[in-house]
């Protein structure tokens, strides 16, 4: 059932960040740029990806079940809409291209199709938040298993690295962070990471 209110989720207990000696609070990430300046191509990688993805999740910090399910676009994007897409895109490019499992054993939407975007009346904001971070982990788990330059078959460019997936998401949790912004500050005026 879906609770009114308020979300108050810490988003380092959802979000982990250790591996560079910071921990995230929803009000101020510390920036990828800040925490991997001088570290290798892998982890310059992993940086900024996991920045993006806890950007994304910090928009909903503070807002209430009503604002974050806000149209404010002629798109079906909302604030929670934006983070069950991103749990969907890491299920599509981790779990189902790197890892090979198929999507029918994934148990959830990996397509990012328009369906993902679709939040149900009973998934509380702290669902959606879960279930992303859930996601999310399960994605570096699987990238752990892989080299930059492993690839594997991919349906139009024939096979992709780990590192071009990389590359992708950090496109698309990025672009996906910029809408977040823009949503935001419709709802409420803040600004800002």
């Amino acid at each position: 059932m879906r609770r009114k209110g308020t979300l108050h989720v810490r988003v380092p207990h959802a979000f982990p960040d250790e591996r560079y000696g910071a921990r995230m609070t929803a009000n101020a990430p510390l920036a990828a740029e800040e925490r991997v300046s001088t570290a290798g191509e892998r982890e310059v990688l992993e940086a900024f990806i996991d920045y993006f993805r806890q950007v994304i999740v910090s928009k909903l910090a503070g807002l209430s079940d009503d604002d974050v399910r806000r149209r404010l676009v002629p798109s079906r994007t909302t604030l929670i809409g934006l983070v069950k897409h991103a749990a969907a895109v890491e299920r599509g490019w981790f779990h189902h291209r790197l890892a090979q499992r198929p999507r029918e054993q994934i148990g959830a939407n990996s397509l990012g199709d328009d369906a993902s975007w679709d939040v149900t009346a009973d998934e509380a904001i702290t669902d959606v938040v879960a279930e992303y971070a859930e996601a999310c982990t399960e994605s570096r788990e699987i990238a752990a298993r892989f080299a930059l330059d492993d690839t594997v078959p991919h349906h139009r460019l024939g096979r992709v690295s780990l590192r071009w997936i990389y590359v992708h998401m950090i496109e698309e949790m990025a672009r996906h962070a910029g809408h977040a912004d823009i949503l935001r500050e419709q709802i409420d005026g803040a600004t800002g990471d």
